[in-house]
């Protein structure tokens, strides 16, 4: 009888287990799905930049003019010669901030403004000259009106449309500059003069991926750009074109009694030069 009852026990118990296996198992919940954040030129940047800048006038020849005591400059009959133009390039590089607005990510249309400073080392010989003899003046000038700069700016307006991480832009606005001693005088002196103007340009920027070597933050907040300018600034200068201020204050022009034009280049009344550079943005709100 006991054995019947276990064997009985026995076969509840293996139904049950077989039951028990039959029924379906608990479904693991699926993952999460994490969107992937789609890249915006959005946001607040600030960064550096370095170039190449370069006149962009036509080379004058040299002014050469015979100066006689008439004028209150000199003694004797003197030539006085200004060189043509010089050493209009070199190197320009700075810093810039700004903020961009996309209108839609991904790809679309993108508003900005930027301002940026450059140091500029170019220039600095275009108004010397040489005199066969002594010249009494307060200050002397080069009548082509050519200057060199220490540095300049702008401020500028930005249009362009991105590609994704790829952004396509104009720019233009105002632009400012000074220094270079545009009036050089005798003994060592010299005049710097701000100057104010216009700029325009374009440009290309590029947001690197986050595992670009060259991104060091390891971020998509990490921009290269390489953009060309050309800036003008108007001289304002009451004097342009004038070559010297003799000791009793009266301002020497090419018109002066006592002053024979020899040879005169071609005069210049603004500063004008072409910028190229490259450059690198962090841009602050990440994406």
């Amino acid at each position: 009888m006991k054995k019947i009852l276990l064997a009985s026990v026995a076969l509840v118990g293996l139904s049950a287990a077989a039951s028990a296996a039959d029924l379906p198992r608990r479904v693991a919940p699926p993952p999460v799905f994490t969107p992937v954040p789609v890249f915006t030129w959005t946001g607040f940047y600030a960064g550096f930049n370095a170039g190449y800048g370069f006149g962009t006038n036509d080379r004058a020849g040299p002014t050469v003019l015979g100066v006689g005591p008439a004028t209150g400059l000199v003694a004797t009959p003197t030539v006085i010669a200004f060189p043509g133009q010089r050493s209009a390039d070199g190197f320009v590089g700075g810093g810039q901030v700004g903020y961009n607005y996309q209108f839609t990510p991904g790809s679309g249309v993108v508003v900005g403004i930027e301002a940026d400073a450059q140091y500029v080392d170019f220039g600095r010989d275009r108004n010397r000259f040489a005199a066969t003899g002594p010249i009494a003046a307060q200050q002397v000038f080069n009548p082509n009106g050519i200057s060199g700069l220490d540095y300049f700016g702008t401020v500028r307006g930005r249009l362009g449309y991105a590609f994704d991480r790829t952004l396509v832009y104009a720019t233009g606005g105002f632009a400012y500059g000074s220094g270079g001693g545009r009036d050089f005088g005798l003994p060592n002196r010299s005049r710097d003069e701000f100057q104010t103007g216009y700029v325009v340009g374009g440009g290309v920027e590029y947001a690197l991926p986050t595992d670009s070597f060259l991104n060091f933050f390891r971020s998509s907040a990490v921009t290269l750009k390489v953009e060309g300018l050309y800036v003008n600034l108007d001289q304002g200068n009451r004097n342009n074109g004038a070559f010297a201020i003799n000791n009793a204050g009266t301002v020497i022009t090419t018109a002066s009694p006592g002053v024979v034009v020899v040879n005169a280049g071609q005069t210049r009344r603004d500063t004008e030069f072409a910028v190229v550079r490259a450059g690198l943005n962090y841009k602050f709100n990440g994406f």
